[in-house]
C-alpha cells in the first residue's frame, strides 16, 4: 500500500481524499509541514510516499501520471510529489529542512521538488497536456479550475495517450483505434501487461505451428493468427500506458518476445515447405539474419549519437524539413517497412500464397528498406559534425562482441593506428571471410585461414575507441560476417538438415546479441565479461564454425550435429543468465516508445 499525505486540512467539497484512495493510496492529512514529516518517517521503509497540497484542483488521471508511474524514483506536478524508496532519504532531509521555515499558503510540494533536485534526485514533470494539474489561490481561481477541469473528458485524454506518439501507418491507422480499448478492456479486468505480452506470444506460436502443416487452411489460419498477435502485441504497450504499469519483466518480454515471434514464424513457414517438397531454410535464414542486421545498425547509430555534441548535419536538417510535410512522415515510415507492415505483408502472403513468395518479398523488402535507411546514416555521419563520448564508444565495442581471440590483436593495434580506422578493418575483415566462404569449396582450410584473418582484424577494429564518424557500422558487420558465414557453409555442406541447425544457432546468437542491446539501453552495461568469454565472441564462434566444416566436411550429418550442439550450448548459457539478470537485476522499466522496428 502507498501512502498519500495531505499537507493541510482537506478543502470542503474536494474528491481529492477519494481519488487518492482509487488510485491505491492510503489517505493521511496533516496539520502542517512539521507533521507532514513526522508522518512521513512512520511510512514503512520501501514503500511509495506522496505529498500533496490539499488544495489540489485536477483531473484524476494528472494525478495518476505524476504519482503511480513506477518508472521514475520521484516525480511531482503542480500540487503533487511523489518518491519511491530510493528518493526518500532526499525528501526526508527536505521536507525536514522545509519544516522549519515553510508557512501557510506556501508550495511546499514545488519546494520539495526543487529541492530534490538540487539534491541530486531527478524529479519527473509528466507532460499533462491539456489535463489540469492546479493550486488556485484563491475561490475564483479554483472555480474557474473546477470548470477547465469539466471541459476536458480525462477518460478520451488518457485513451489517446495509451497510443505511441510515433508509429508507423499500419498500426496507427488500421490496429490503434480499435487496440486501445481493447487494453483499457483488459485494464478493467485487471490483466497485466506481461500477461497480453504472453499472449501475443503463444498466438504466434500457434500461428507457426499453422504454418508448419504446410496445408492451404493452416496458412489462412497462420496468416489471422499473427496479425491477432500484432493486435495483441500492441496492446500490451497501450495497456502499460494506459494503466501505467510498467516493470523490468515487462520490458524484457516485450522487446524480446517480438523477435522470437517473428523467427519462430519463419521457421514455421519452412517446415511447412518442407512438407511440400520445397526446401526454404536458406531464405528463412537469410531473412533472419537481414533483419538482425538491420536492427544493428539501428542500435548501433542510435547509441552512437546518443550524446553526441555538436550533433548536426545538412542531412538532418533535410529530414527536418521533410517531417513539415506530413506525407513524407508517412511514405519513409512506411518505405522501410516497420513491424506493422512488414507483419501485415507477412500474414497477407502466407494467407494467400506460398512460404517462398513469402521470404522473397521480405527479403526485397527489407533489403530496400536496410539500405535506405543505412544510406542516410551514413551521409548523417559524413556531413555532421559531432564529437561522440566515452559512453558512446563504450556502447559500440559491447555491441561489437568481440571475445579473448581477438585481445592479443587489440593490444597490440591499440598501440598505433588513427581514429576512425575501426570500420576499415572491421570491413576488410568480413569482404575477406564472406569472399573466402563463398569462394572456397566447403571445409577447405583456406576458409579456417581466412576465420583467423578475420580473428586478427576484429582485434585491430576495436583496438582505439570507437569515435570515428562511420564506427557505428563495425558491430553490424561483424553481426552480418558471423552470420552469413554460418548461412553459406550450412548451404554447401552435404550434411543433411544442416540449415535447420544453422537457423537455431543463429537464433540463439542473435538472442544473445538483442539482450546486449536492451541492457545497454536500460542503462545497465553490456552481459558480464565472462559470458562473452564462455560463448567465444562473434571472432571466437566464427573461427569454431570454419574449423568444424573443415573437419567435419566428410563425415555425413557430423556437422549437422555439431551446429546443433552449439546452438543448444549457446542457447542454454545466453538464456539463463539473460533470466537472471533480468528477474533480479531490478533494472529501469525501458520501453518501446516509438521504435518501428
Amino acid at each position: 500500500m502507498s501512502t498519500a499525505i495531505l499537507t493541510g486540512p482537506p478543502a470542503p467539497g474536494s474528491s481529492l481524499d477519494g481519488d487518492l484512495r482509487s488510485l491505491g493510496f492510503d489517505v493521511k492529512a496533516a496539520s502542517g509541514a512539521e507533521q507532514a514529516a513526522a508522518l512521513l518517517a512512520a511510512v514503512p521503509a520501501g514503500e511509495r510516499v506522496a505529498l500533496v497540497d490539499p488544495r489540489f484542483v485536477g483531473h484524476l488521471h494528472a494525478l495518476r501520471l505524476a504519482l503511480t508511474d513506477p518508472r521514475f524514483p520521484a516525480a511531482a506536478a503542480p500540487g503533487t510529489l511523489t518518491a519511491q524508496n530510493g528518493a526518500r532519504p532526499a525528501l526526508t532531509r527536505a521536507l525536514s529542512a522545509a519544516s522549519a521555515t515553510a508557512g501557510d499558503g506556501d508550495d511546499l510540494t514545488g519546494t520539495l521538488a526543487d529541492a530534490l533536485d538540487a539534491d541530486g534526485v531527478a524529479v519527473h514533470r509528466p507532460q499533462l497536456g491539456t489535463l489540469v494539474a492546479t493550486v488556485p489561490a484563491d475561490a475564483e481561481a479554483r472555480h474557474a479550475a473546477r470548470a477547465a477541469v469539466a471541459a476536458v473528458d480525462d477518460e478520451a485524454v488518457r485513451l489517446r495517450s495509451a497510443v505511441k506518439a510515433h508509429d508507423g501507418f499500419f498500426t496507427t491507422f488500421f490496429i490503434s483505434p480499435y487496440s486501445r480499448y481493447i487494453a483499457r478492456w483488459c485494464a478493467r479486468r485487471g490483466l497485466t501487461p506481461n500477461q497480453v505480452t504472453t499472449a501475443s506470444l503463444l498466438t504466434a506460436l500457434i500461428a507457426a505451428g499453422c504454418a508448419a502443416t504446410g496445408e492451404r487452411g493452416g496458412y489462412i489460419a497462420a496468416g489471422v493468427l499473427l496479425l491477432v498477435s500484432f493486435v495483441l502485441d500492441c496492446t500490451d504497450g497501450q495497456l502499460a500506458r494506459y494503466a501505467l504499469k510498467y516493470s523490468t519483466m515487462g520490458a524484457w518480454l516485450d522487446a524480446t518476445f517480438d523477435r522470437a515471434k517473428e523467427y519462430a514464424f519463419y521457421a514455421g513457414l519452412a517446415l511447412g515447405a518442407a512438407r511440400n517438397g520445397d526446401d526454404v531454410w536458406a531464405l528463412a535464414l537469410g531473412a533472419m539474419i537481414l533483419m538482425t542486421c538491420r536492427h544493428v545498425v539501428d542500435f548501433s547509430f542510435n547509441e552512437a549519437n546518443h550524446d553526441a555534441t555538436a550533433n548536426t548535419s545538412p542531412t538532418a536538417a533535410l529530414s527536418d524539413r521533410l517531417d513539415s510535410l506530413g506525407w513524407t512522415v508517412w511514405a519513409r515510415r512506411m518505405i522501410i517497412l516497420p513491424i506493422g507492415e512488414r507483419w501485415a505483408m507477412i500474414a497477407v502472403l502466407t494467407a494467400v500464397t506460398n512460404p517462398r513468395i513469402v521470404f522473397w518479398a521480405l527479403i526485397i523488402g527489407c533489403a530496400f528498406g536496410a539500405c535506405y535507411t543505412t544510406a542516410g546514416r551514413v551521409l548523417r555521419s559524413l556531413t555532421r559534425k559531432a564529437k561522440r563520448t566515452d559512453r558512446a564508444a563504450q556502447a559500440l565495442a559491447d555491441l561489437a562482441d568481440c571475445g579473448p581471440l581477438a585481445q592479443p590483436a587489440a593490444r597490440v593495434f591499440g598501440r598505433s593506428g588513427a581514429r576512425g580506422a575501426g570500420v576499415v578493418f572491421a570491413a576488410i575483415a568480413t569482404a575477406g571471410l564472406l569472399f573466402s566462404v563463398l569462394t572456397w569449396p566447403f571445409g577447405d582450410r583456406q576458409i579456417v585461414i581466412a576465420a583467423i584473418g578475420y580473428v586478427i582484424l576484429s582485434g585491430a577494429a576495436v583496438a582505439r575507441p570507437l569515435k570515428g564518424a562511420l564506427d557505428w557500422l563495425v558491430p553490424p558487420l561483424f553481426r552480418a560476417a558471423e552470420y552469413t558465414t554460418v548461412l553459406v557453409l550450412a548451404a554447401r555442406s552435404d550434411s543433411a538438415q544442416a540449415l535447420p541447425a544453422a537457423f537455431g544457432l543463429v537464433a540463439a546468437v542473435a538472442y544473445h546479441h538483442y539482450d546486449t542491446v536492451y541492457r545497454i539501453r536500460g542503462g545497465t552495461g553490456a552481459p558480464p565479461a565472462w559470458l562473452v568469454r564462455v560463448t567465444g565472441g562473434h571472432e571466437g564462434r566464427t573461427l569454431l564454425v570454419a574449423v568444424l566444416a573443415a573437419l567435419l566436411a566428410d563425415r555425413g550429418d557430423d556437422f549437422t550435429l555439431a551446429l546443433t550442439a552449439l546452438a543448444v550450448a549457446v542457447a542454454l548459457v545466453v538464456l539463463v543468465e539473460s533470466i537472471r539478470f533480468w528477474v533480479s537485476s531490478g533494472a529501469p522499466a525501458v520501453h518501446d516508445e516509438g521504435e518501428t522496428a
